[in-house]
């Protein structure tokens, strides 16, 4: 009798974890074939309490003074009819839509941020993200209840970019660390340490006049052009609230 109900047991325990290695495959194709949008939803509602409050500290504010004083600088620059010429894209403050920093992977090789505003709010994958202090990155994915920024010190980011004090353009690379690097493609340039970084007049990904940051050190040039690191006037790492920038093509 004793054998009869062990081989009962170990049939019945060999059917049960035949279900649960039935139910955990099912799971984990179900997270690939959504792209992971489910473990980020499923996220999104886990980690709600403990959101960011509307506490900010205090390299937060410094970063947003130092980006009025870059936008009284800008302003003064009149850059409406090469707009017009270019029909370049613009923003305006109805189209921002407010968002919540609820995870974010900033000291590694992918430098990404997940926000908790999603396609049900109307967020569309090349979505600018602002914070205090200027540009963060561009909406790379989104799900039902949160999207994914791939920040603009990310090796995948590209962006054009303006030198104020030269008024000339350049290209700003992520290199994956904390200071992307710019690269302006003529080595006779007068870049200096401290000079102003923008988003460019002419770009066609981004809004122009967005703050980017200030040149911290130049590098030896290269025979027909020259680089220097940026240092960002937004920090990813201590950023909690977000502006989500709904582009228009004028």
């Amino acid at each position: 009798m004793l054998d009869i109900r062990r081989v009962s047991t170990s049939r019945w325990w060999h059917k049960k974890k035949s279900w649960i290695f039935f139910g955990v495959f099912l799971f984990l194709f179900f997270v690939r074939i959504s792209k992971g949008s489910i473990y980020k939803d499923f996220y999104y509602f886990i980690s709600r309490p403990f959101w960011p409050g509307d506490f900010q500290k205090e390299i937060i504010l410094n970063s947003v003074n130092k980006e009025y004083l870059i936008k009284l600088n800008l302003l003064n620059k009149d850059n409406i009819r090469l707009r017009e010429l270019l029909s370049l894209q613009e923003s305006s403050k109805e189209d921002n839509i407010s968002a919540a920093v609820i995870s974010r992977k900033t000291g590694g090789w992918w430098r990404q941020i997940i926000l908790n505003k999603g396609s049900k709010d109307g967020v569309e994958i090349g979505n600018i993200v602002i914070g205090p202090g200027g540009l963060l990155g561009r909406v790379n994915n989104t799900s039902l209840f949160t999207s994914s920024v791939t920040l603009i010190t990310s090796p995948e980011s590209k962006l054009g970019v303006w030198v104020e004090r030269l008024q000339i353009n350049g290209l700003l690379v992520g290199l994956g660390d904390d200071f992307p690097s710019l690269i302006l493609y003529s080595k006779d340039v007068d870049l200096k340490v401290g000079d102003f970084v923008s988003s460019s007049p002419a770009s066609t990904l981004l809004p122009p006049n967005i703050p980017i940051g200030i040149v911290q050190s130049i590098e030896e040039p290269f025979k027909t052009k020259k680089t220097a690191k940026i240092s960002l006037l937004a920090k990813p790492h201590a950023i909690d609230w977000v502006q989500i920038l709904k582009v228009k093509i004028k």
